[in-house]
């Protein structure tokens, strides 16, 4: 019987509730994103495309009616071109309330009238507007599992490294940030977007909710208080905190956008290479439409690599989805290194590492993306605490105390915690060749991934009562599980060229029922991606030989997902009649009562 965990008192195992808010909402966030296509009305008005994003239709539904009454609505502003005063003042004498400036994307965030919203749907000036939605934290046995300690013993620690973390803060004062000689924090600066306190009145400072102090130390911490059993990937990497998210690990699109855009900003003082996002929200629109992913991509083609999780909601099944289909953003681009989490069943080698059941699969929504691109260990991960902090204090019993006897460590599980192992990954792979793009720093880490090969798992979840099964698709563990000593030690070049990795993206022939991949975009050649079977190397050495058969294909007939039986497969695919399902989840079809069984807490699993 499948169960709503918010009915239920409250037990340790829902401590990442906080992540995403309120379980209902969260079930209500994602069957809005994936229902915007079939609900929403035509994007032609007046003769013309409609500026106004699909998922603002209800409110110029409003604004037309005359029945907004005073109601507001925070939305991010693009323009044809970069706004100017005139434009701020503008939108100040339509109402509005100017938040942030967004330059990078030629736009900017306001709080604005809905009646406001017909006067700029008809300003020629505005080439969209669209909400700027709320974003939340994904919430970690990490470096023997993935052969970290191969790399350190080549001598790469990550150093001269910056990455930016754009999370609830870090608490920089934690000894395990120190820099070699104990002295000073290798967090080198500090920036707030989020426009709340950085300080609370139980001691936390800088990280008030407690997650990015812990992703922090997955990248880079030393392990000093804890005689090195807790030490990050990258422990001698830099860190620059760039606050996007609150004391409920809660923040915006145009808060995280911002972020990014200081990151690019200040990428050669602080050498930063690498940005870390383990949030994400639901999927309103196509990534090429999505503020949010043009920023990500902005990011990439100025050199950064970009890692960010995949999200929690592998659990939650929609008409029967068993949790095919639920990648978040910024995670559906097809630039960025998505990440997905395993789990070690109490070991330490790659080969018992699982899937958690609780990380999200692919294709993504609307624009069938094959992610995630890679898995990472992301249950029970032990990391920095941060005293204080929201999480913390709500949960003291997941305290871990370092050799001083305080507590100075704590345990996550998510894609958060994945997403960071990624990161550290990637700043060793920079501090051993520092001439790579993101490019080719994504195509290698993927085409050495060790290669999942199990055909299915199947965890319990004692808290929620209930078994599930994964199977080993290249929708739910991408290319495979990090292994920085593979990836450290290859020599392998993709191409350049910005774009020249992008994740594929799926295709379903009604006719023969074959799934296969297809590569590139209008903007990249297919025979320019790294994945093609005319490039560096073919699909099946990247996704491994047992996933990828004949011309592209993705998997055979024989595979028990590519069963057109099975509801999982109708669902994200469609029906037989060559167009989308009712039901279909993926496609964008209208969803109705979702009713689910989730939890992001995979250390519980049986």
């Amino acid at each position: 019987m499948l169960r709503i965990w918010k009915q239920q008192k409250p037990r340790r195992q829902e401590r990442h509730s906080a992540a995403w808010g309120k379980r209902v909402g969260l079930v209500v966030l994602l069957a809005t994103g994936m229902a915007l296509a079939s609900t929403s009305p035509s994007a032609r008005q007046n003769g013309r495309f409609s500026n106004i994003g699909s998922e603002l239709a209800g409110y110029m539904a409003k604004a037309k009616q005359g029945s907004a009454n005073g109601k507001t609505v925070r939305v991010i502003v693009q323009y044809k071109h970069i706004p100017t005063a005139v434009h701020y003042s503008t939108m100040k004498g339509r109402g509005a309330r100017l938040h942030t400036t967004l330059h990078m994307i030629s736009g900017a965030a306001f709080t604005i009238p809905v009646n406001a919203l017909p006067a700029l749907e008809a300003d020629p000036e505005i080439k969209s507007v669209t909400i700027d939605h709320p974003i939340a934290v994904m919430d970690d046995l990490t470096n023997s599992a993935t052969g970290v300690s191969s790399a350190w013993n080549a001598g790469f620690t990550g150093a001269g490294i910056g990455v930016a973390v754009i999370d609830s803060g870090i608490n920089d004062s934690h000894p395990d940030l120190w820099d070699s000689t104990h002295t000073s924090s290798r967090v080198l600066y500090h920036q707030d977007f989020t426009g709340t306190a950085t300080t609370n009145s139980n001691g936390a400072k800088y990280d008030l909710y407690g997650h990015g102090t812990h992703v922090a130390g997955i990248i880079a911490g030393n392990g000093y208080l804890s005689g090195g059993h807790y030490s990050g990937v990258a422990p001698e990497a830099s860190l620059i905190d760039l606050r996007a998210l609150d004391a409920n690990g809660a923040g915006t699109d145009s808060t995280v956008i911002a972020a990014i855009q200081q990151a690019i900003t200040l990428k050669n003082a602080y050498n930063i290479r690498i940005i870390n996002l383990s949030l994400g929200r639901g999927i309103p629109a196509s990534y090429t439409q999505d503020p949010l992913c043009q920023a990500v991509e902005a990011a990439w083609n100025n050199g950064i690599v970009v890692v960010v999780a995949a999200g929690n909601l592998g659990r939650l099944s929609v008409y029967g989805s068993s949790g095919f289909g639920t990648i978040t953003a910024p995670g559906n681009d097809p630039f960025v290194i998505t990440v997905g989490a395993t789990k070690s069943n109490g070991s330490a080698t790659p080969q018992a590492e699982t899937k958690a059941s609780y990380s999200s699969k692919g294709p993504t929504t609307y624009d069938h993306v094959l992610k995630p691109d890679l898995m990472a260990p992301g249950s029970a991960i032990v990391s920095l605490a941060a005293p204080g902090a929201t999480l913390e204090a709500s949960y003291p019993n997941d305290v871990v105390a370092g050799t001083d006897g305080k507590a100075d460590y704590f345990t996550l599980s998510g894609t958060s915690m994945a997403t960071p192992a990624v990161a550290g990954a990637a700043a060793l792979m920079l501090e051993e060749q520092n001439t790579l793009t993101p490019d080719q720093v994504k195509a290698r880490l993927m085409k050495t991934a060790y290669k999942m090969g199990m055909f299915s798992t199947s965890a319990y979840v004692p808290h929620l009562f209930m078994s599930f099964v994964d199977f080993y698709d290249l929708f739910s563990v991408g290319s495979g599980l990090l292994n920085v000593q593979a990836a450290t030690a290859n020599t392998d070049l993709a191409p350049a060229g910005v774009g020249s990795a992008l994740s594929p993206y799926a295709v379903y022939n009604q006719q023969t029922g074959v799934v296969s991949l297809i590569y590139g975009n209008g903007t990249v050649s297919s025979t320019s991606v790294v994945w093609g079977s005319s490039v560096v190397w073919g699909t099946s050495v990247v996704w491994g030989s047992n996933l990828v058969s004949g011309n592209s294909v993705v998997w055979g007939s024989s595979m028990p997902w590519n069963n057109n039986l099975l509801s999982a497969f109708s669902v994200v695919w469609g029906s037989s009649t060559g167009t989308a399902s009712a039901s279909s989840v993926v496609w964008g079809a209208s969803v109705g009562n979702a009713t689910s069984a989730y939890s992001d807490a995979g250390d519980d699993e049986q």
